[in-house]
């Protein structure tokens, strides 16, 4: 069990954590979640030992192993495999030791303990691991300094995971992960038979792979037990009822203060107005929840192009005289918001650098409109930013004619406030590098938007934003993420990338996660969109656009019947409610009509849904 007791902390002069408390059984999964800043990195270094509590104690069971990923992993001589292997150092040592002891009774104590610990199988363990990351048999064979620092922490992340320590502490391990290896994870860290604390901003992680989480807000900690969506629906609550309870006391305040302002000096009432005093003093202050930050991002809009704004036949890219893919017949059109799927090594780099004009085409022939405007943002972009320049910088770079006004508005659309307009973008957080790379990206109105894993450094907050000015804006979108939740929010095509093709995947994302997870045979591609014909012709765009538009409504028609339905709900569940049955009886009538409502709209947005994919595939 972790126990973490009455827990202070402060980095120069600013707290941290006040009087903060917790108690994480054994085995738990838990997802460690709050605002940036707020000192969930800074409670995994008190875990680990490497800052010192100015009070309080956190507690381990004697002999406990904690174990993370280091944020920087460095390339070496020795294979993956070996690398992964060593990081069992009992093992290592033991092992090691057996190729020189001499002593039968010390020899016998070794190989006692070599089965104790199953390390016999050591080797297929960490190869299936390094499997689960991507890693082909060939790569892990290969020594490490082959890989890139993204690679090199897949492996820093399967030795962790392969020495199973009785506390594993991860910081957003999915950040260097495909979405192939976030789901990887996603199921091993369920199955895995120690204690487990994430910080992460997946959703679905934070969904599928943790029973509870622990909430980092105002310096104190508080277990929820349930996934993120569970946390968050009950955090709502608690704020919601804190709320109301913050204002009713405050008019009780307002009403006692207005009787001591108007009695106090009056003789007659001067017990009354001091006894009132006592009652304020004594009142505990109720204190209305912060609103939380919440910087939208405001993509600017581009004029309507005649479709398509790209068409491609038998189109072959690729690097020097290597072919990647071949033969793609596409078509996109403006209103299209397109998920790349496929494994990786598959090309969906490969493919969104030919639709952002970043490779040029080897064969074949690629339509574009005339006045096509592409935004590209690149898996790695955040890295390419000059760390010496400050954000308006960069953006006057970009726009040198504009007001300096114009130019702080530009980036307070995309959340960076004064203060971080005239910051060095090396003393940036990760989110707001990738803020600002995504203004840089659709700064100039794009038609088409090429995001490949732009959720990489975003908060959850942030996901949700960006999720929300893609569904806003009016060009079209092609997306690379491991976000599952953000995938499903955006998109309603899925475009499959294997065996250097490129088809229309039949299945939703639940079909492919199924895919992933289970390691089938590739699915095959839709019957009437074969790689080697040109795609079908599309329904015309008004009828899409209509079809989009019924299907949003309804959507919303849905989601406010559903928020009626919860309110209704909180007030059948008050017990005073029932000193009155005729107040009662009405309450209950108006949610039965309310859930009938619901059945009717339920169905006339599936009608809609339904419509709408069937004019997709027409």
């Amino acid at each position: 069990m972790l126990r973490i007791d009455d827990i202070s902390f402060a980095i120069q002069g600013r707290p941290l954590f006040e009087h903060a408390s917790a108690t994480i059984p054994d085995g738990h999964k838990v997802g460690l979640v709050g605002p940036n800043g707020a000192g969930k990195t800074t409670l995994f270094r008190l875990l680990r030992g490497e800052l010192s509590l100015d009070g309080g104690e956190i507690v381990l069971p004697s002999r406990a192993r904690i174990g993370g990923v280091a944020q920087e992993a460095p390339g070496t001589d020795i294979s993956v495999l070996a690398t992964v292997l060593a990081e069992d150092r009992e093992r290592a040592a033991l092992m090691a030791e057996s190729e020189s002891a001499t002593d039968p009774n010390r020899i016998a104590e070794i190989q006692t303990r070599l089965a104790d610990i199953d390390a016999w199988s050591a080797e297929a363990r960490a190869a299936s691991i390094l499997d689960g990351l991507g890693f082909s048999p060939a790569d892990q064979a290969r020594p490490t300094s082959d890989f890139s620092g993204g690679w090199r922490m897949r492996v820093a992340l399967a030795g962790v995971l392969f020495s199973q320590p009785d506390l594993l502490l991860l910081d957003e391990p999915t950040n260097y992960l495909d979405l192939e290896g976030a789901l990887w994870l996603e199921t091993y860290l369920a199955r895995y038979p120690h204690t487990v604390i994430i910080i992460s901003h997946d959703r679905d992680l934070l969904n599928r792979a943790v029973g509870h989480i622990l909430h980092v807000e105002n310096r104190k900690l508080t277990l929820y037990t349930g996934g993120y969506d569970s946390f968050a629906r009950l955090r709502a609550e608690r704020r919601a009822l804190q709320s109301a309870e913050a204002k009713k006391q405050q008019a009780r305040r307002d009403h006692l203060q207005g009787f001591i302002d108007r009695f106090r000096a009056k003789a007659s009432k001067a017990r009354q107005a001091q006894a009132r005093v006592k009652m304020l003093e004594r009142m505990q202050p109720i204190t209305a929840p912060e609103e939380a930050r919440f910087h939208r991002f405001g993509f600017p809009q581009p004029e309507e192009l005649s479709p398509p704004i790209i068409a491609m036949e038998n189109v072959a890219v690729g690097y020097g005289d290597r072919a990647v893919l071949r033969r793609l017949n596409l078509r996109i059109d403006q209103d299209d918001r397109i998920a790349l799927l496929g494994r990786n090594g598959q090309g969906k780099s490969t493919l969104s650098k030919l639709l952002a004009e970043r490779l040029a085409a080897m064969d074949g022939k690629i339509a574009r409109s005339g006045k096509l405007r592409v935004g590209y943002f690149a898996q790695h972009q955040v890295d390419e930013l000059s760390l010496n320049e400050t954000p308006i910088d960069h953006v006057r770079r970009l726009r040198p004619d504009e007001a300096p006004a114009r130019l702080r508005a530009r980036l307070a659309g995309f959340g960076l406030m004064e203060a971080q307009a005239e910051t060095k973008v090396g003393k940036l957080s990760g989110g707001q590098k990738a803020r600002l790379s995504l203004l840089i990206a659709t700064i100039d109105a794009p038609h088409l938007l090429v995001l490949d894993e732009p959720t990489n450094h975003l908060d959850i907050e942030s996901r949700e934003a960006l999720s929300e000015a893609l569904n806003d804006y009016t060009g079209a979108v092609v997306l690379v993420s491991h976000d599952m939740h953000l995938l499903g929010l955006v998109a309603d095509r899925l475009w499959l990338v294997n065996d250097g093709a490129v088809t229309a995947y039949d299945g939703d994302l639940d079909d492919y996660r199924r895919f992933l997870l289970q390691g089938d045979e590739a699915p095959r591609p839709k019957a009437d969109a074969p790689a080697a014909k040109p795609a079908p012709k599309r329904p015309a765009r008004d009828e899409l656009l209509a079809l989009r538009s019924e299907a949003r409504r309804s959507e919303e028609r849905v989601e406010k019947l559903a928020e009626m339905l919860a309110k209704l709900d909180v007030k059948l569940a008050d017990p005073a409610l029932y000193n009155d049955p005729h107040e009662a009886k009405k309450w209950s009538r108006k949610r039965a009509e309310a859930v009938e409502a619901m059945g009717r709209a339920e169905t006339l947005w599936l009608s809609a849904l339904e419509k709408l994919e069937g004019a997709d595939k027409g």
